[in-house]
């Protein structure tokens, strides 16, 4: 979830606690630019739906292997058994 911060405010204390500007305004635009890669729960709700599809789909895979593998040994049983 992304945090609202005063960018300006921030800079300001961070200066009054001692540190030159420039450091103060680097940190702030770290604190900013990481803030807005974090995943929401909305994207990780998005990511989970994706994932379940894909293991679904997986699944109906193996299944469907599986079937056709039984019904060629129930064809070769019938032939050569």
């Amino acid at each position: 979830m992304a945090f609202a911060l005063d960018t300006h405010a921030a800079v300001r204390n961070l200066t009054a606690a001692g540190f030159a500007p420039e450091q103060a305004e680097a940190i702030v635009a770290t604190v900013t630019r990481s803030d807005s890669e974090l995943a929401t729960r909305a994207d990780l709700a998005a990511i989970k739906a994706e994932l379940h599809a894909a293991i679904a789909a997986g699944e109906r895979r193996v299944i469907l292997a599986n079937l056709a593998i039984a019904g060629l040994l129930f064809a070769a049983l019938r032939v050569f058994g």
